[in-house]
């Protein structure tokens, strides 16, 4: 049975990824900061007869909660197949460039950005062992450097997030550097942009579903040997082939 740790899924989208591949017969860490909440999440699933699934403590912010998670998951399996990178916040609002205080800079890379890093280096090890190891960053097309800055693009002249968007941006460069690392590997490292989905992230503003938006970061944590590496897919903004710019 395949395993997979998905950080921040005791709710919204990385609630429905984790319930997602549970019902693609994964074994699912839940990964969530409170413990409580990701006991309550998997009380849910377990209620849908999903039990392939356990609570895992993790804060990705905190060196010594992902090393303790690590050791935990270790105990019980030697091997890692997906890791989805999903825990994020979006910081204090409005963000400007000017004004954006550099506490909230830190805090939100803290998460998005140094937490991914953190999370990925603690586990490399046990995705190592597998036959066909996928890592998924959740990103956003926020963090495109190339759409952020077109003025042709539908979205340009919408409010620009200084703080959530450069840590995106961040974050996507990561990716690629980690794809890069790993390009003589069985490894796909991918970035995913679920969509402006209405969770709680933001005010249940968005459009689309968790489920939609889970299904599309799936889908590249189940991609196969041929399938794509160093990405970074946004089908709500490119329905036709998902790939969008950097």
């Amino acid at each position: 049975m395949k395993t997979a740790l998905v950080t921040g899924a005791n709710k919204s989208i990385g609630f429905e990824a984790a319930r997602q591949l549970l019902q693609q017969g994964f074994y699912v860490y839940l990964g969530s900061r409170s413990l409580v909440n990701g006991l309550k999440a998997v009380e849910q699933l377990n209620s849908e007869g999903l039990d392939k699934v356990e609570a895992i403590q993790i804060d990705v912010t905190d060196d010594e909660s992902v090393k303790a998670a690590r050791v935990g998951i270790g105990k019980k399996t030697g091997v890692l197949d997906v890791l989805i990178n999903n825990a994020g916040i979006s910081g204090e609002i409005p963000q400007s460039a000017l004004d954006s205080k550099i506490d909230n800079f830190r805090n939100v890379y803290e998460t998005n950005v140094y937490g991914v890093v953190r999370v990925t280096q603690a586990f490399i090890d046990l995705l190592q062992k597998s036959p066909e190891p996928r890592i998924v960053n959740v990103s956003s097309s926020v963090g495109s450097l190339s759409l952020q800055s077109d003025p042709t693009w539908p979205f340009y002249n919408y409010a620009k997030f200084a703080v959530y968007s450069s840590s995106k941006s961040a974050l996507n460069m990561y990716t690629v550097t980690l794809a890069y690392e790993l390009r003589d590997t069985s490894f796909k490292v991918n970035a995913i942009d679920p969509g402006y989905t209405k969770t709680d992230f933001n005010r249940h503003q968005g459009t689309g579903t968790v489920e939609d938006a889970a299904a599309r970061v799936v889908k590249y944590a189940l991609v196969g040997n041929d399938g794509p590496t160093g990405k970074y897919f946004s089908e709500e903004t490119n329905p036709e082939t998902g790939e969008i710019p950097w």
